[in-house]
């Protein structure tokens, strides 16, 4: 399956996907820690899947938010300019706004 393109904003922090501002992962992290990251993270995405008790779960949810936050998808950004975390915002609801409506509409429908 081919993978999707989703728009990402100017500076590079996010991607928009259903509609929203998804952190990216910080641009620094050296090229083997980041695939020992992404390898965590689908091992522990298929631990919450195949979890068959409430703590199996638990660790596994946990083991997810460990591999984003060492990705810095998540936790304390990876940007040094004070900019805030608009994590999880619609991208037409913050300082994105003339960015996302710039877009080719085929584009942001994409995204959407």
């Amino acid at each position: 399956m081919p993978r999707k393109n989703y728009p990402v904003t100017p500076d590079g922090r996010y991607f928009v996907a259903r509609g929203r501002l998804w952190r990216r992962t910080d641009p620094r992290l050296p090229e083997a820690e980041r695939r020992a990251a992404v390898k965590a993270l689908m091992q522990a995405r298929r631990a919450v899947g195949q979890a068959t008790t409430e703590q199996e779960e638990r660790a596994a949810r946990d083991a997810v938010d460990t591999a984003k936050r060492r990705l810095g998808e998540r936790g304390p950004v990876w940007w040094t300019d004070g900019a805030p975390d608009v994590s999880g915002r619609a991208p037409w609801t913050c300082h994105y706004a003339d960015w996302w409506h710039a877009l080719d509409p085929a584009t942001r429908d994409d995204a959407l």
